[in-house]
């Protein structure tokens, strides 16, 4: 009989989140599943929900990763915006509270925005979850991060579907609010995948935490140069000769005159 509460109820989330993994990633009926899941290690915090999983870092406070599958079909849903910001119910300890945002003068910014998520009921309302949210700059998330991700909905559109992985750069020393000690990150990333032919490609975004008029071209580098900066092993599922190349890519243009899908 097991006498350590806190090994038993870790232990039962890691098993539960395992299975809600297998799960999540059994629904969707593709060739590779669950290629947009970074890798990470058995220690690592992983939870998944009805429209994205995510790796929750203690430490922080705040998910180091968050990643979905975004398809054509889902930027056309119409489940309303309903901002109930929560704790993520899944997180037992060391976990965001609303108290740590209040008068903080940072948004809590959606790492798989709403707007990803408004194919289902159950997703919208989960994605309000803590979890899935980050002290941002309000000029960088109602800016250029939303125009960003305005852009990702429109390369799911024309490429019908594509693996999102986006997050904070997690990094010792970072300023901190709330009575939780939230890190506010000072970059955000997003690293996009298209795996469907004719036209496999890939490409990453690394934003400042700040207002910026720049043309979203500017803040594109290659998925190998964003895994050197966070230490993130992104899209390990792919075969190496694909890996290898795709991985080196940062052609801004190859994702915005997609012909074949014009």
């Amino acid at each position: 009989m097991f006498r350590n509460n806190s090994f038993v109820r870790k232990m039962t989330l890691s098993l539960f989140g395992f299975f809600i993994l297998v799960s999540f990633l059994t629904e969707k009926n593709e060739a590779l599943k669950g290629l947009e899941i970074p890798a990470y290690s058995a220690n690592e915090k992983l939870i998944c929900h009805t429209g994205y999983c995510l790796s929750y870092d203690e430490n922080f406070k705040l998910a180091k990763w968050v990643a979905y599958e975004l398809t054509q079909a889902e930027t056309q849903g119409t489940f309303p915006r309903k901002d109930k910001f929560k704790p993520d119910p899944l997180i037992f300890n060391n976990s965001a509270s609303l108290e740590d945002y209040k008068k903080s003068g940072y948004d809590r910014g959606h790492l798989a925005p709403a707007a990803d998520m408004k194919w289902s009921a159950e997703a919208m309302q989960e994605s309000f979850y803590l979890s899935n949210m980050s002290p941002q700059n309000k000029s960088f998330n109602r800016g250029i991060w939303n125009s960003l991700e305005d852009k990702v909905r429109e390369y799911a559109k024309h490429n019908q579907q594509i693996k999102v992985v986006t997050g904070p750069i997690l990094q010792n020393g970072l300023p901190v609010i709330g009575p939780n000690r939230v890190s506010i990150p000072r970059y955000f990333y997003k690293a996009l995948l298209d795996y469907s032919q004719p036209s496999i490609k890939a490409i990453a975004f690394i934003m400042k935490n700040e207002d910026s008029n720049l043309p979203l071209s500017h803040f594109v580098v290659s998925i190998d140069s964003l895994e050197k900066l966070s230490g993130i092993d992104f899209f390990p599922l792919l075969p190496d000769v694909d890996e290898n190349r795709l991985e080196k890519e940062r052609c801004y243009p190859c994702w915005e005159t997609d012909k074949n899908h014009q």
